[in-house]
């Protein structure tokens, strides 16, 4: 499972496994029906966030995205892997490292041989079980100058990046918000951006969460066009409160994920919202909306 550490958006896991839970038990038959197979457009290949669906069994999730024509469930660990690989699916991104959780990460000097050492040993299995990416963090502030944390963060990502170039994965930083992840430092796009362009990998680019970059900064299909180079995944979420990506937010979704395919982007697009309503109902209604 998915660290407590790994992805937390201003609630704690544990609260919103419980919420989850309720809802996963409410769902029943509304799920399934509405899990008639779709044909999506095929621009863009759809994945979800394991974290987001609770206490629902992995098999039952597995399945059902499967059915409704997802291609992945992401943010497993290597003991999940094989549940989503035996449903005809991938995991777009893999679990965090114990040695690197949000708020430790490359931008302090200290913490980089036990991330490295944890990233040597979970590397060559994200490959060995073909997965495309393997996500890091920056780390908090905690009063560490900007500068510096990027030097820090370039240097400690420089050891890594010949390992994943070998094996052909894609280490992301995810660009998170400071409001719900008080003090973490990568959380503004052309702090990340520094770092891409410092590490100068194919194999080192930023998970672009939405939902995160409009707390931060707005104006995400301009920062997005203008950065799509460095940029290797999605996530979504609404705004406000990361419930469904619907009319009761304030992002057009639709656009976003248009804009996003005509720039060129063919990458996976993983939803983490959490669903209010009958999850699988809801996540079903946040792909056809993002099937640009």
């Amino acid at each position: 499972m998915i660290e407590d550490t790994a992805k937390d958006d201003g609630l704690s896991r544990r609260s919103v496994l419980g919420l989850a839970a309720g809802l996963v038990l409410a769902s029943g038959t509304a799920s399934r029906a509405a899990m008639e197979t779709p044909r999506w457009k095929g621009r863009l290949k759809h994945s979800v966030c394991r974290w987001c669906y609770g206490r629902m069994p992995l098999e039952e999730l597995c399945a059902q995205a499967k059915a409704m024509g997802l291609a992945s469930v992401e943010l497993l660990g290597p003991d999940e892997w094989p549940v989503a690989k035996a449903h005809g699916l991938t995991c777009a991104v893999a679990t965090n490292v114990k040695s690197n959780p949000i708020p430790r990460g490359f931008n302090r000097v200290e913490h980089h041989d036990a991330i490295v050492r944890d990233l040597e040993e979970r590397l060559p299995m994200v490959a060995a079980a073909g997965l495309p990416c393997q996500i890091v963090f920056s780390g908090n502030r905690a009063g560490l100058d900007d500068a510096e944390a990027i030097r820090n963060c370039v240097a400690g990502l420089k050891r890594i990046a010949p390992l994943a170039e070998r094996l052909g994965v894609t280490l992301v930083m995810e660009l998170l918000n400071s409001k719900d992840h008080g003090d973490y430092h990568c959380d503004r796009t052309p702090w990340g951006v520094e770092v891409v362009k410092g590490v100068g990998s194919d194999r080192f680019k930023l998970l672009y969460d939405i939902y995160h970059m409009q707390r931060m900064e707005g104006d995400v299909i301009a920062t997005i066009r203008e950065n799509l180079a460095h940029i290797a995944h999605f996530h979504t979420g609404g705004v406000p409160g990361r419930a469904e990506i619907d009319q009761t937010q304030e992002l057009n979704y639709a656009t976003i994920c248009k804009a996003i395919a005509d720039a060129g982007y063919t990458g996976y697009i993983g939803q983490e919202f959490i669903p209010r309503g009958d999850p699988m109902a809801s996540l079903r209604k946040a792909v056809e909306l993002c099937d640009q």
